[in-house]
C-alpha cells in the first residue's frame, strides 16, 4: 500500500527533485505541477508529486506521522 506523504524539495534538476521528510530522501518526478522550487513542499505519491501544499500543513501532517510512530 502506498501513501501519499508531503515532502519539502531540497533540489531540482529537469523534472525530477530530490525531496525529504524526517531526514529521509527520495526523488520524485514533478511534472505534474509547474513552477515548483527549492523549498516548496508536495505531496508525493507513488514517486510523483501530484500537489503543492504550504508549510504549515506539510509540518502538521508530519507532527500526526510522528504520534502514530510514538504508539506502533
Amino acid at each position: 500500500m502506498c501513501i501519499a506523504v508531503p515532502m519539502k524539495i531540497l533540489s531540482i534538476e529537469n523534472n525530477k527533485a530530490v525531496v525529504e521528510l524526517g531526514g529521509i530522501t527520495r526523488k520524485a518526478r514533478i511534472d505534474l505541477i509547474p513552477d515548483l522550487k527549492v523549498g516548496d513542499y508536495v505531496i508525493v505519491y507513488a514517486g510523483f508529486a501530484i500537489e503543492k501544499v504550504d508549510e504549515k500543513m506539510a509540518k502538521e501532517v508530519q507532527e500526526i506521522f510522528d504520534e502514530i510512530q510514538e504508539y506502533e
